[in-house]
């Protein structure tokens, strides 16, 4: 099993003729994912030539893509200006679960988009997210399959680098993964960290989880607090961020430090305080993973 995306998801991807999302369509392909679809305003009728000779046709609207094709989740590769617009399009065509990878939309487009989406019933990952992989069924987004492996270890974290930092290390060592999750660190975001560890903790056969953070709010806190009460496998965290120095704006949008709220010191005590092992560097994940498994 895995969370979010699996042999049967099947995909559209909104914006595939354009230089992002062509590539990463192909891309997508290339690794099995079953790209069923693609969205380009004014171009409906025409077609996608992806690699191994796969055609993939493309609509005007997301609405006849997925009542042509039976897609059921979304990819969206569209300028920040049209983003927002777009993941409103796709969470009322009918496709359960949206991933936006586009950075930049104005927080105020997303204030209007999430509670859009939030009132569809439809998941949302990002924006501003490098997508999610479930290694050997399915990637969405621009994570690489080459460095990931299946396993028993699911990796969620802000940080999109450290995710493919995590992974790297993981995979180097011999340790797979369920599905890796980049939920993006724009200050409105669709899927949690909690949202997540939820997943993980039901999906059967996830046996330990690593959690990347980084300074700024106080999200880490939250599903720290949430994992000791509601979740029964083990959870190594690192908070990226520990070095910067005080009073320099750093990293995504969403990492604005309010009082002690928002420190790495801080994340990492309540981390300790919960139960996570706390990683003091990306390379330490491993061996606290192989703690965690027993290994």
């Amino acid at each position: 099993m895995a969370i979010f995306i699996d042999y049967s998801t099947r995909l559209v991807v909104q914006g595939i003729t354009g230089r992002d999302g062509s590539f990463h369509a192909t891309q997508m392909i290339e690794y099995g994912t079953q790209v069923v679809a693609g969205v380009t305003p004014g171009k409906g009728g025409t077609t996608f030539e992806g690699p191994g000779g796969v055609t993939v046709p493309i609509f005007n609207t997301v609405e006849q893509a997925v009542r042509e094709t039976g897609a059921n989740t979304s990819v969206i590769y569209v300028p920040p200006a049209f983003a927002a617009g777009a993941i409103m399009e796709a969470a009322d065509s009918g496709v359960d679960f949206v991933v936006a990878i586009t950075e930049g939309i104005p927080v105020l487009d997303m204030t209007r988009a999430y509670q859009f989406v939030q009132d569809r019933g439809v998941r949302l990952l990002g924006p501003n997210c490098p997508g999610l992989i479930t290694p050997g069924q399915s990637k969405v987004g621009i994570i690489s399959g080459q460095i990931c492996t299946p396993g028993p270890v699911g990796v969620v974290s802000r940080s999109g680098t450290l995710t493919y930092e995590a992974v790297y290390q993981l995979t180097s060592q011999g340790i797979g993964q369920t599905t890796c999750v980049g939920i993006g660190g724009d200050p409105i975001i669709g899927t949690n960290f909690i949202d997540c560890l939820e997943a993980f903790g039901s999906d059967g056969v996830t046996e330990a989880i690593v959690m990347i953070g980084e300074i700024g709010g106080t999200d880490e806190q939250e599903a720290a607090e949430w994992a000791k009460a509601n979740l029964s496998i083990p959870v190594v965290g690192f908070i990226a961020g520990q070095t910067a120095p005080p009073g320099r704006r750093m990293g995504h949008a969403g990492a604005i430090i309010s009082g002690s709220a928002g420190t790495a010191a801080e994340k990492m005590k309540v981390f300790e305080e919960n139960g996570i092992a706390v990683a003091r560097r990306p390379a330490d994940i491993v061996g606290l993973i192989r703690t965690a498994l027993g290994n």
